[in-house]
């Protein structure tokens, strides 16, 4: 399992074919980022699609009438109670500067009473304190800002803290790292709900690599490289164009006209990632895509997406995500016609 994103299987699907209910807490100083990550992942139409029904249905909630965001810059009102959370799906608990203020009680019982109901939780940045503070963190792996990560382990000592990685899947309760993490994590629980396909149309509206890394291994060595390199967006639209090709790191470096070791700590630098995983994480993406629309037969799904072989795309599905191929077919795949595994 890769370090930094344990996985699970767990769908948290809707009954009767509704929309997936999120409802997004907005309490006293949250940031108003975090709710607009909330807002264009789970809120936003997706006429592109065709589906028969949204993907998601957005709720937000406050705990008062009326809610000043961050720094005053935004001011609430006119939503949903925190009695919204009740019946929602999923809880999405943004973050908020002040994180040495506890969290009032009426958000924190909200928190406590979605997570005895078994509805998936996921906060975003700082959002990790008010799990903390709930309780639902304690004995779990969680991450949260770098800059916080201290302060986090002094004031919730039982919470099993990764401040390395972009996000954490403890099944039912997940967590992002700094704010623009928050993308990261939502496409990945949008790519768990709905699929590789859905994930990555959601992700090219967004401008946004649907993984940064290229799967699931999420290592952050420093915020911003100190020296900014060479930009491997050419190299990695050529790549892409040939992924299902027998490439190579020494092929990429050739191309790229560098040393592998060079190659190396630009992925390093720009992706957080390195280029062998990056070449998994876009075979594995594409293998998923094939799986998705329908091509049963794994020793073609192997070939195609460059895997090579059936064992290997099986044992490198269900490390980056969590299922079997037969599993990822039943969950993903067209809904009519048995498949049988190769």
């Amino acid at each position: 399992m890769p370090h930094g994103s344990s996985q699970h299987p767990t769908p948290f699907s809707s009954p009767g074919g509704r929309p997936h209910r999120v409802a997004v807490i907005v309490d006293e100083g949250t940031n108003p980022f975090e709710v607009g990550v909330a807002t264009e992942l789970f809120g936003l139409p997706r006429p592109e699609l065709g589906l028969p029904v949204p993907l998601y249905e957005l709720t937000l909630c406050t705990p008062t009438p009326e809610v000043r965001m961050n720094h005053g810059f935004f001011t609430l009102s006119g939503v949903s109670g925190l009695d919204a959370v009740d019946t929602a799906d999923t809880l999405v608990v943004p973050g908020r500067p002040d994180n040495v203020v506890p969290r009032g009680e009426a958000v924190l019982d909200a928190v406590r009473r979605t997570h005895a109901r078994g509805a998936r939780i996921m906060s975003l940045c700082t959002g990790s304190f008010a799990l903390a503070e709930a309780g639902v963190l304690d004995g779990r792996r969680a991450t949260t800002h770098w800059l916080w990560a201290d302060l986090f382990r002094k004031l919730h000592p039982k919470v099993l803290l990764e401040p390395d990685v972009l996000f954490i899947d403890e099944g039912d309760v997940l967590t992002a790292a700094g704010s623009a993490a928050a993308l990261d994590l939502g496409l990945y629980i949008v790519r768990r709900d709905h699929g590789a396909e859905i994930a990555n149309t959601v992700s090219r509206r967004l401008v946004f690599a649907a993984h940064r890394d290229g799967g699931q291994r999420q290592f952050v060595e420093r915020p911003v490289p100190d020296v900014p390199d060479e930009s491997l967006a050419p190299l990695l639209a050529w790549a892409g164009e040939r992924i299902g090709e027998p490439l190579t790191v020494t092929d990429l470096a050739t191309r790229a006209a560098v040393s592998p070791a060079t190659l190396h700590r630009r992925f390093r630098a720009q992706l957080a990632t390195t280029p062998l995983a990056w070449l998994t994480g876009e075979r594995v993406a594409l293998a998923c895509r094939l799986i998705e629309r329908g091509e049963e037969r794994l020793d073609i799904v192997a070939r195609r997406s460059g895997l090579g072989t059936a064992a290997n795309l099986r044992a490198r599905l269900r490390r980056e995500t969590g299922l079997s191929p037969s599993a990822y077919r039943r969950r993903f795949g067209p809904a009519s016609g048995e498949a049988v595994e190769v």
